[in-house]
C-alpha cells in the first residue's frame, strides 16, 4: 500500500530559537522503490551511508518481490530449500500477530486481489464474483506459516507480499543500527514511514506534517492537515485519496479488504498511526484503512501502544477523529 506523507524538513530547519546548532548529517537516496531521508546527530560528522546501503541491500534480498533472486521471490515460486533470514522472520511473525488482532484486515497474502483490481503488477482484470471467489483460495494470513525453519503454504498459488510492513521494518533496522553506535538524536524516513529519537539539530522535538487528503493523484498540490510534534516513537500514514480509478461511475480505491476480496467502500480517507516501532505503525495504518473509522477508533482506543488520527469524508466535508493520546501530539 502506498503511503502519503510529508516530511517537514523545512520545519526541522527553521525553528532555531537562537540556540547553537549541533552537527547533523543528512542522507537521502532510493530504496524499495521509494525515497528515504535520514538525519542524525554526529559530532565527528561520521558518514554511515555505505553501511546503511548494505542494510537496504540485505533487506531487499530478503523481502523484495521485485527482486527475482530474493528469498521471498523464491518462496512465491515454490523453490525448495529456501530458508527465511532474520529480517524475513521478524516481519513475517509480526505480520501474523497483527493479522490475528485485526481479524485478517492486515494480510500479507492479499497480492492476487490487489493485482486483479489493477493496483499491483499487470493490467486490471475483468472482475466478476467468480473471479474473486477463485482468488480467495490463495488469500489468507492463516494459510501460511513457518514450520521447521521453512515457509509452508496451504496452496502453492499463495503469494507473499511484505510491502505494507517492510518499509516500516527497514526504518526500525536503521534505528537499531544508530542505537548500537550510541547515536541519540535521529530522524529516519523511508517512503513515508518515520522513526524519531531525541531532538533535531536545533534541540527541538521533531515536527512532522500530515497531508490533507485531496483528490490529487499526481501529488502536484499538497496541503498540510496537521503538524505533530513527537520523539521516541514512530509514525506512518496510509490513505486512499490518490490511488484510485472510476469505472461505470463508481470509485474504486486501492485498499482491498482481504476478507471480502473487494475494495473498501467506507468514508475513511487517511489514517496516521503513532507506535513504538515503524513496523507497527506501518501495519496498523494499513489495517485501519481496511477496517474503517468506527472499528479502527475502537481498536486504537483500546490499544495502549498506539495513537491514531483519522481523516474521513462527512457528507462532502473533511472531518477528523483521533485518540485521546494523539491530541497531545498536535503542535500548537
Amino acid at each position: 500500500m502506498k503511503r502519503f506523507f510529508v516530511l517537514m524538513l523545512p520545519v526541522l530547519l527553521i525553528f532555531s530559537c537562537g540556540r547553537e546548532q549541533r552537527q547533523f548529517v543528512f542522507l537521502e537516496g532510493f530504496t524499495q522503490g521509494t525515497s528515504y531521508h535520514i538525519a542524525y546527530n554526529s559530532p565527528d560528522s561520521a558518514d554511515y551511508h555505505d553501511e546503511l546501503k548494505e542494510l537496504f541491500t540485505a533487506i531487499d534480498y530478503s523481502m523484495s518481490i521485485y527482486n527475482p533472486s530474493s528469498l521471498i521471490s523464491g518462496m512465491n515460486n515454490n523453490l525448495s530449500g529456501i530458508e527465511p533470514d532474520r529480517y524475513f522472520l521478524a516481519v513475517f511473525n509480526r505480520a501474523r500477530e497483527i493479522s490475528e488482532k485485526t481479524d485478517g484486515a492486515f494480510d500479507i497474502t492479499v497480492g492476487p486481489l490487489v493485482n486483479a483490481w489493477g493496483f499491483g503488477s499487470g493490467e486490471r482484470e475483468d472482475i466478476s464474483s467468480a473471479l474473486i471467489d477463485s482468488l480467495m483460495m490463495f488469500v489468507g494470513w492463516d494459510k501460511v506459516r513457518i514450520d521447521n525453519g521453512r515457509v509452508v503454504k496451504d496452496h502453492p498459488g499463495l503469494m507473499l507480499d511484505m510491502n505494507a510492513i517492510a518499509k516500516g521494518y527497514t526504518v526500525d533496522v536503521v534505528a537499531e543500527f544508530f542505537d548500537s553506535l550510541g547515536i541519540t538524536d535521529y530522524m529516519i524516513e523511508i517512503g513515508g514511514e518515520i522513526r524519531l529519537k531525541g531532538t533535531n539539530r536545533n534541540d527541538d522535538e521533531w515536527r512532522i506534517g500530515i497531508d490533507k487528503p485531496v483528490d490529487d493523484p499526481m501529488a502536484l498540490s499538497r496541503e498540510l492537515q496537521e503538524i505533530v510534534q513527537l520523539t521516541g516513537r514512530s509514525l506512518a500514514t496510509s490513505g486512499n485519496y490518490r490511488k484510485f480509478y472510476v469505472m461505470d461511475g463508481r470509485r474504486y480505491a486501492h485498499t482491498i479488504d482481504p476478507v471480502s476480496g473487494y475494495p473498501v467502500q467506507h468514508n475513511l480517507l487517511s489514517t496516521t498511526v503513532v507506535a513504538p516501532t515503524a513496523m507497527d505503525a506501518d501495519a496498523w495504518a494499513t489495517a485501519f484503512m481496511v477496517m474503517g473509522l468506527e472499528k479502527s477508533m475502537d481498536m486504537a482506543g483500546n490499544n495502549p501502544d498506539i495513537e491514531a488520527y483519522f481523516i474521513y469524508d462527512l457528507e462532502g466535508l473533511l472531518a477528523v477523529a483521533y485518540t485521546d493520546g494523539f491530541k497531545e501530539l498536535i503542535a500548537r
